[in-house]
């Protein structure tokens, strides 16, 4: 049996082809350029061969999804004898709201619900729908699985997710803390439990999915209860372009000050600050490592201040957990960076952190990290969120 799983954004599509129970990924790339003047860019690998059909014509997300499937099931780069031989779709949404605490077969009063959330995800459960609508329209007996990034954190009790705002904010509008990530949160739990041959039920854990956007997610017998992403990604932990935790009377010195419109000031929060606003050189933290090597003042203090804000955040959520099995560190950042690593652990000396500077400095595998002296264990354990989406997919049709 074959998952798709598929990730669209504005003007991408990316997708993997899973075979389930094995697991296997058959396939996987992505159409780029959507709906540009340009002519569309693909890029696909079948077992492991990298395939470069270059431009193509997609004008939308229904074309793009038709190409991939041919692409899938003729010609050279043929995996598949037949379109039909795909059991169904799984596809990431980044916003279900309160109404999804878990996956759902997607139906015509599921869709209704993923569009009420475009006022909560403008930016990105629009793109999903399409790629929705497109995988609908391309096999009409195929059935869709939503999976949301949001859903994970829906266990969070109402002292985590409530704001200190006006209760008629919360109930007419649905401001409250709803947290993202979640796919690659609860992944990492359950890897974690099944690590340890144990439940996910079992497990206490602070979880940090670091990379360009980051959260943490403080885990109590398998589920969230506290995430540091809010109402929408920017809160939390500086990021690679946002800002995080700020002081929200920024916004109305800059509105007053500096005459900054409602939506240059978003522009700014979301895509000009963070790593990149900060030092002025990249929002990637390999080039911000490197100007840091180099004696980049700005760099070097903008590492201190990102590793500072993280270990405040684990540290805040060791402390509402009753004990922590292990802090584990994934995506981007937390898999492959030893020294992002070290210097997190190095700012929270309360924590009795220890790591073992072999183990610290390898990748690829999930692993324990720390010396047999740390207070609490801590580990990499590498996220794949396109695999929890075909396991969820796999166990609502099977």
């Amino acid at each position: 049996m074959y998952i798709m799983v598929v990730n669209c954004g504005s003007s991408s599509l990316k997708f993997q082809l899973i075979a389930v129970p094995s697991e296997e990924v058959i396939a996987k790339g992505m159409v780029d350029r959507i709906g540009q003047i340009k002519a569309a860019q693909f890029l696909y690998a079948t077992n492991g061969t990298q395939h470069a059909p270059g431009a193509i014509s997609a004008r939308n997300h229904t074309e793009a999804i038709n190409y991939v499937l041919d692409a899938l099931t003729s010609g050279a780069t043929a995996v598949l004898r037949a379109k039909e031989e795909i059991a169904a779709f799984g596809h990431r949404v980044v916003h279900g709201g309160e109404q999804f605490t878990a996956s759902v077969i997607i139906t015509d009063a599921v869709l209704r619900c993923i569009e009420e959330c475009c006022a909560l995800a403008p930016l990105h459960n629009p793109a999903n729908l399409a790629g929705i609508r497109a995988c609908q329209q391309a096999l009409p007996a195929v059935p869709n699985i939503a999976v949301f990034d949001t859903a994970f954190h829906q266990s969070m009790p109402p002292q985590a997710y409530h704001y200190a705002l006006p209760y008629e904010y919360y109930q007419r509008d649905r401001i409250r803390r709803y947290g993202f990530h979640g796919t690659s949160h609860r992944y990492v739990t359950q890897t974690f439990a099944a690590l340890m041959k144990q439940p996910a039920r079992a497990v206490n854990l602070v979880t940090c999915h670091l990379g360009n956007g980051s959260s943490l997610t403080a885990v109590l017998q398998g589920h969230s209860v506290d995430t540091s992403m809010g109402f929408t990604p920017l809160q939390g932990v500086i990021m690679g372009t946002r800002c995080g935790d700020i002081d929200p009377a920024v916004v109305f010195h800059l509105m007053t000050n500096d005459g900054l419109s409602a939506e240059t000031i978003n522009a700014v929060l979301n895509k000009k600050s963070g790593l990149l606003g900060f030092t002025g050189i990249s929002s990637d933290m390999r080039d911000v490592q490197t100007a840091a090597a180099q004696g980049n003042q700005r760099a070097l203090l903008a590492l201190d201040m990102w590793a500072y804000g993280i270990a405040k955040y684990i540290a805040a959520y060791v402390a509402i957990l009753p004990r922590t099995d292990a802090i584990i560190f994934t995506a981007g950042i937390g898999e492959n960076s030893g020294a992002a690593r070290a210097l997190i652990c190095a700012k929270a000396p309360g924590l009795g952190l220890a790591l073992d500077a072999d183990a610290n400095a390898g990748r690829g595998a999930a692993r324990q990290i720390s010396a047999p002296g740390s207070r609490i264990p801590v580990w990499v354990i590498p996220t794949n969120e396109e695999l929890e989406i075909a396991r969820e997919t796999y166990e609502l049709i099977a």
